[in-house]
């Protein structure tokens, strides 16, 4: 155990905590940036990571679980993660960064922005590491976090053309038009999904534990998205894209001269408000 305070600042890929890195990186010149890398990332992310190095001069510590998705698929005995089940984001980001973080006094920067205060970003339990909330304490809000990156240049990752997420490819989070993203960009990806969850519904998941049953959202437990498999999804490949056409084109009349992100965040919300994990994907 360390005596000096360690400053840490978890990035996930996404623009809220690249932003607050760079916001942060004159101010608190110590500071460590990290990333929690479940190996199982879209590749746009980990591109976006090394442009981001770039601007702030320094690397960001990739921190790996010491066993992968395959190992804890198996011990939760052939259990999909969910939203009431997030046994992934556990064991595959909290606890290999507690375990970086050890005993040391740490105060760990969290990107919640000022317009978003009342949602909740990880908190340690453990007694050495505090949480500070910057943008939130500056009053700092979507319009100023598009702000800093903009002037970085470094804009937005590549995966927000269709995507408005990071976290692994086969995030549970992931929106039904999301989904048929990824099997459009990364169809590899998305057969990797398929495989995962083919092993649950072939008889893998006979042995799910009886109170992750009772706590699972219908649906979930067996399938990524809820209520169908993945290759009954992509066969309403049509139908999924017509809806969120029609979602985009409704968006973009209510709110004009606005980003095609923030078009795609609120087609997509129409269809799945669910504020999605946080700890991934701020």
């Amino acid at each position: 155990m360390s005596d000096a305070i360690r400053h840490v600042c978890g990035i996930s890929g996404g623009k809220d905590s690249s932003a607050l890195a760079i916001y942060l990186r004159d101010v608190v010149p110590e500071m460590e940036y990290f990333f929690c890398d479940t190996g199982a990332e879209l590749p746009e992310t980990y591109e976006y990571l090394n442009k981001l190095e770039i601007v702030l001069g320094q690397p960001i510590t990739r921190i790996n679980s010491d066993k992968g998705f395959d190992h804890w698929f198996e011990v939760f005995r052939g259990a999909l993660p969910s939203p009431q089940m997030r046994w992934c984001t556990r064991y595959m980001k909290i606890k290999p960064l507690e375990a970086w973080l050890g005993d040391d006094q740490a105060i760990s920067y969290v990107a919640i922005r000022s317009d978003e205060s009342n949602r909740k970003g990880y908190v340690s339990k453990k007694p050495n590491i505090k949480a500070v909330f910057p943008f939130v304490e500056d009053d700092i809000d979507k319009d100023g976090v598009m702000k800093i990156l903009g002037d970085a240049g470094l804009g937005l990752p590549s995966y927000y053309e269709w995507r408005t997420r990071s976290g692994c490819y086969f995030c549970f989070y992931q929106r039904k038009a999301e989904w048929v993203g990824l099997a459009e960009k990364h169809p590899e990806l998305f057969e990797r999904a398929v495989a995962i969850e083919s092993k649950v519904l072939t008889g893998a998941g006979d042995g799910v534990d009886a109170n992750y049953q009772a706590n699972a959202m219908e649906g979930r437990d067996y399938t990524w998205s809820p209520g169908e498999s993945l290759p009954d999804l992509l066969a309403r490949k049509e139908e999924i894209l017509e809806r969120h056409e029609l979602a985009m084109e409704r968006e973009s009349q209510k709110r004009q001269n606005i980003p095609l992100f923030e078009v795609l965040s609120s087609a997509l919300n129409e269809e799945d408000d669910d504020p999605g994990c946080v700890v991934c994907s701020i």
